[in-house]
Parts: C-alpha cells; sequence; structure tokens
C-alpha cells in the first residue's frame, strides 16, 4: 500500500483542509475534523504526539471506546502517531509538526519535518530482528500512506490515513 501520491484517491487535496492553529482544533466543511500541533522547543514529542492524538480521539467520540473493534481502532492510530513521530526523530531530525483530521470514515495522521530522505518498510522485512519496523507496521495498520513535498521547500510530509471504526 505504500506510495509516493501526496493525497490518497479521492481525497480532496491539500486547498480543502484549513491549517489549523498550534494546539487548536478547527472543523472543515462537510463534517472533517482538523487539529495541529507544533513541536518547536518541545522536548519528549512522541509521547507528546500520543496525548494530543488521544485528546483529538476523546474529542471526536473514538474514545472512551465501548466495543474491542473500536477500542482497537483507536489503538492503531496511536501506534501510527508513534511510528511517524519516532522517524521523524530518528531520520530527519525530529518532527516540526503534527496534524490529525478526521471525518466519517478515515482519519488521516501527518507529520512534518525537515528531512530529505524517503521513508519506505525494509524489504525483505526481518520480524526477528529488533529496529527497523516502523513504516512495515505503518503500511499494515492503514488504507494508504505516502509523503508530500513542496518544491524549493526543505522538508517533507509523511501522512497515512486508516479507517474510522464503523
Amino acid at each position: 500500500m505504500s506510495t509516493t501520491r501526496p493525497y490518497s484517491p479521492g481525497d480532496r487535496g491539500p486547498d480543502q483542509d484549513p491549517e489549523p492553529e498550534s494546539g487548536g482544533a478547527s472543523e472543515a466543511s462537510e463534517g472533517r475534523q482538523v487539529r495541529g500541533l507544533s513541536f518547536e522547543g518541545a522536548s519528549g514529542v512522541v509521547p507528546l504526539a500520543r496525548d494530543f492524538a488521544r485528546q483529538a480521539l476523546y474529542a471526536w467520540g473514538w474514545l472512551p471506546a465501548a466495543a474491542a473493534d473500536r477500542r482497537a481502532a483507536a489503538e492503531d492510530v496511536l501506534l501510527v502517531v508513534s511510528e511517524l513521530v519516532t522517524n521523524a526523530c530518528l531520520h530527519a531530525g525530529g518532527p516540526e509538526r503534527m496534524v490529525i483530521g478526521c471525518d466519517r470514515k478515515v482519519i488521516r495522521v501527518e507529520v512534518s519535518d525537515r528531512g530529505t530522505g524517503q521513508p519506505a518498510p525494509r524489504t525483505p522485512h526481518r520480524a526477528g530482528r529488533p529496529g527497523g519496523h516502523g513504516m512495515f507496521i505503518v503500511q499494515r495498520l492503514c488504507l494508504d500512506w505516502g509523503v508530500l513535498r513542496t518544491p524549493g521547500v526543505t522538508g517533507k510530509t509523511v501522512w497515512a490515513e486508516l479507517s474510522a471504526p464503523a
């Protein structure tokens, strides 16, 4: 499922989503909710990102989850957030910003950094070895993922989309 398409099929593209304030929430048209977090000057960014995502999931009604499938879907989102932010820390000098958005069908996580590398699952995947599993996990849990680059700007945004619980 990995791709370098900046947006998945049928997505509205970058001009459709608002640019939320740091740590704030906003609601876009058609029931899409978006929250953004700046990591500028922050330490402990992985737990910070997970806590921010968890708060968004509570606000959007994903948590507390009464059913096991809803709980598993929320945990998948939190794991993907951890993996994307960790990859930015390990391979791109740290994340700059995270945006998380949700509509009725899909939740989208975006992590921006100043790195120039191209994330990809390691192949062949070696389950018994430590490290190198982040993008493999993202690929397995998500509907789709990719990388968005802006011409003339250093860095990238790695995005991943997961299906909302039924």
